[in-house]
């Protein structure tokens, strides 16, 4: 449901009086969206699963208990890797790469991802 024009002019005004007194925390605001902290935790898995795979090939040799511990750090980051990679695997590389202005899905979607809308509406139409 759209929002009525004093509510649109209320937002306005609060994102402009935002916008004066904290102007970073508003361009971080601006900026951020649920797939850059996804795709963050993402890179921090692939580390800690290099770090826990070279602790493995390292000190296995030497003590088996350290060696266990990486193959834990491993699996702790293949949990992380694999839960925040669904999250991006639900997002379009637009959301991922482009700063969003929220989680607003329609608002980010272009004109390829209307016209898809359009044409899969069109073919349920025509299979009911």
């Amino acid at each position: 449901m759209p929002l009525s024009e004093h509510e649109q002019r209320i937002l306005a005004e609060l994102e402009e009086s935002l916008s004066k007194q904290d102007p970073r925390f508003a361009k971080n605001v601006r900026e951020t969206n649920v797939y850059s902290h996804a795709g963050r935790r993402v890179r921090w898995g692939i580390l800690g699963f290099v770090v826990g795979l070279l602790v493995l090939i390292f000190f296995f040799s030497e003590s088996i208990l350290l060696g266990l511990v990486g193959v834990a750090l491993m699996f702790v980051a293949a949990v992380v890797i694999e839960r925040n990679a669904r999250l991006l695997g639900r997002a379009s590389w637009q959301d991922i790469t482009r700063p969003g202005h929220g989680d607003d899905a329609h608002a980010n979607s272009g004109p390829r991802t209307s016209s898809l809308r359009d044409w899969l509406s069109r073919q349920r139409r025509k299979s009911e």
